[in-house]
């Protein structure tokens, strides 16, 4: 539902990482051009990975245990693509220079914050219906 803290949640990570990223730049090559994740087809897998399981997380609202696990199977996958871009970044030919890396590859880090506050208000309401249920 709508009117839950972690759909919030879970739709601001939709629209980092399946609406974003394709406007912000992860960094800039050294002939100018800006590099975009769809320009690496690795990085496109694991986006869109991340982008089904958060809608697949959205749509799932009334299993709470499986919308849990579906949030910490896209922290870890953001995490490895959060590594992937610190690495290929790392990696740059050329000055090192701060203006040469794109704001777009720090992008994963705002979805892994977004995606704990959402499992951290999932579990909230998971302890709710338990509590609950303890008193019928």
């Amino acid at each position: 539902m709508i009117q839950r803290i972690q759909t919030v949640y879970l739709i601001l990570t939709f629209l980092i990482t399946g609406v974003l990223l394709f406007f912000i730049p992860l960094w800039t090559l050294n002939n100018g051009k800006p590099f975009y994740f769809m320009q690496d087809q690795f990085y496109t897998v694991l986006l869109s990975l991340s982008t089904v399981l958060t809608i697949f997380s959205i749509i799932s609202y009334k299993k709470r245990q499986n919308q849990f696990v579906m949030g910490r199977l896209n922290i870890i996958l953001n995490l490895i693509l959060l590594g992937l871009f610190v690495y290929r970044s790392l990696n740059l030919s050329g000055e090192t220079v701060v203006s040469e890396k794109g704001i777009g590859m720090f992008l994963p880090i705002v979805a892994i914050v977004l995606l704990v506050l959402a499992n951290k208000a999932i579990k909230k309401d998971e302890d709710l219906v338990k509590s609950v249920d303890r008193l019928r």
